[in-house]
Order: structure tokens, then sequence, then C-alpha cells
């Protein structure tokens, strides 16, 4: 049986490397069908990961690339730090997808300068799966591309048709442009332009513009945007769930007697309701667009987290998200 072989960056994330070597334990257990090529200082890492057995691989790679670092100078010089290193192995055949929760700057970087764009891709964009009322959605661009031309939001909605169809299994996915107004004829001229060229597709099921109010919902599977609205929507969106779970909790807390029952009773509910919203269950946000399976795990990942974005990259190379794309932006964008 041929193995998914996963690039994992041992030293990215807050929690590195014992929460990262924890996670690579964890999905090896998880997926049997899975090799782990992990990168970083031999020393750290062989104690944490003491009994792995043979699918796992310790590449030694005594540089890390901080978070205040340039990314970009960063990813160009750091060439035997864990996240080059593993992006370098993703980019020579080595392996079949990366996984790092380390600057997303320099993951950006890197996926562009050593892994590459592929061809007809103006601009490749991190796209987390987010908890919605009705259904997940993914948000594309949140971060990766401030300033984006209309053709590159009508690509956004062309990969991320692609991923929530073949990584999530959302039959049919729908698509909405994040918008002031439902109507055609609202928002900026990059607005109103990305919506004719994503109505006059063919490829893939546009739904229209989709208001800020209607994003959380997740009646519509894809949320295109540019980097800058989407990662103003992903930070106000965690920022206000702590906030009113945080509001919840003070409210019962100081309502005497009859709200703490009443804080009891509601109790499991709160819990799933925490559940449903923990990223950790998804695992991280993959960077579309490039040429392999890309995964930037939170930078405060637990080993949960990573096992998670682990299976995820798994299923993006199972599901082949990458050749998908690859095949289908020719059909958007043909070249002359």
């Amino acid at each position: 049986m041929s193995l998914f072989r996963i690039a994992v960056d041992g030293m990215g994330g807050d929690n590195a490397p014992k929460a990262v070597c924890e996670g690579v334990l964890q999905a090896l257990e998880s997926y049997k069908d899975i090799s782990v090529l992990l990168y970083g200082p031999k020393a750290q890492l062989e104690p944490l990961t003491a009994g792995a057995g043979d699918r796992l691989t310790i590449v030694d790679a005594p540089d890390v690339i901080s978070m205040d670092e340039s990314p970009t100078l960063a990813v160009r010089r750091k060439t035997n730090s864990s996240m080059v290193k593993a992006m370098l192995a993703l980019k020579n055949g080595e392996a079949d997808a990366f996984v790092s929760a380390g600057s997303t700057g320099a993951v950006l970087a890197g996926g562009i300068l050593h892994v590459r764009r592929i061809h007809g891709i103006d601009r490749p964009a991190l796209a987390p799966v987010i908890p919605g009322r009705n259904h997940p959605f993914l948000l594309i661009d949140s971060g990766a591309n401030v300033d984006c031309q209309p053709e590159f939001l009508n690509q956004f909605g062309l990969m991320g048709s692609i991923y929530m169809e073949k990584v999530i299994g959302v039959k049919n996915p729908s698509v909405g442009l994040v918008n002031i107004g439902a109507e055609e004829e609202k928002g900026s001229q990059q607005a109103k332009t990305a919506h004719q060229l994503m109505k006059n597709q063919k490829i893939y099921r546009f739904t229209g513009n989709l208001e800020a109010r209607d994003v959380p919902t997740g009646d519509v599977s894809v949320a295109v945007c540019d980097g800058f609205v989407g990662n103003v929507i992903l930070k106000y969106t965690e920022g206000l769930a702590s906030a009113l779970t945080g509001m919840l909790k003070d409210t019962i807390m100081s309502s005497g007697l009859r709200g703490k029952i009443g804080g009891l009773l509601l109790k499991p509910a709160m819990k799933a309701f925490k559940n449903r919203m923990n990223y950790e269950e998804t695992g991280g946000a993959p960077l579309l667009g490039v040429n392999g399976a890309m995964v930037k795990a939170h930078g405060s990942s637990s080993a949960t987290a990573f096992k998670n974005a682990i299976g995820q990259a798994r299923r993006m190379v199972e599901q082949g998200v990458t050749d998908a794309i690859r095949q289908e932006i020719e059909r958007l964008t043909p070249q002359e």
C-alpha cells in the first residue's frame, strides 16, 4: 500500500515542538495510510517522538523562522529551516503535502517562491472553513491578498468551490461574493466587475452578492472576498464568538441563584456550542492555488489541531484538489 507522505514543520507555532510532535503521533495512529517527514532539530524532536515506528522520519533542520522575521527574506535565506526544508520536500516530490503552524507570511511567501503557483492562477489564497449557523462555509481569501483584481476573485470562487466539494463533501457548492448589498450594481468597481465575471462563467455555481450579515449563516458554501475584507471578517468572527460567550457567562454568574441553576442546566448545550466553534476540529486553512497540498495550521494549535491539519492535508491529496484546480483554471481563463 502506498502511503500519503506529509511534510510537517516541527518548529512552527506557539506550542512547538511538543504539540507538533504529539499531533504527529496522534495522526500516525489515526491515519494508517500516511507517513510523516518531520523537520526540525533532531536533538529536540527525537525524544518527543520515541517509539513512533517506521512511518515517521525525522529530517534534521537546525534553523527556525521566527514570527518577527521578514517572511520573504526568511524563506529565501533560511534554506536549512524546518519550514523551508519541508516546503522543498513538497516541491521536489519527496512529500505529497505540507503542514505548518509557523508564520503565515512565511508560509505564503514560501508557497509562492518555492512551491510555485499553478499555471493560470494569479494569486494563491488562504481559505479557512468556518462554522456557520446552518452549515460550515469557506472564507476565501482570509488575508493572503490585501488588494485583489476582479479576476483574482473569480479564481477564488473556482478554487473554493473545488475544495468544498472534494474535501468537505458539499455537492454543487454555492459561491457568493461578499458585498455591501445583494443587488448587482452595489459595491466598488472591483466588486461590480468581479460580479460580472463570476456570473458569466459556467464552471461553478455563483449565487450572487452576499451581505456580511448573511456570511455566518453558512447558507452559501463559499464566501469570496479580498484578503483585507476576509481577514476582518475572520478576526471579528473569532472575537465576537469569544465576547458573546463571555457576556453570557458573566450574565449568568451575576443573576443570583436562579441564574446559576439555569447555567448548570445549560452547561451541556454550551459545551456543544463551544465544540461547534472550535477551530481545532477543522485543522487549518489550506493555501489554494499552489502546486501542492499546503495547510497553514493556527499558530496556537494544540496536538489535536495538528492531527486534524495532517488529516486535512491527507484528504486534499487523496481527493486530488491541486489537479482539479489545475484542470479547471484552464477552462475558467483559457490561455492563448
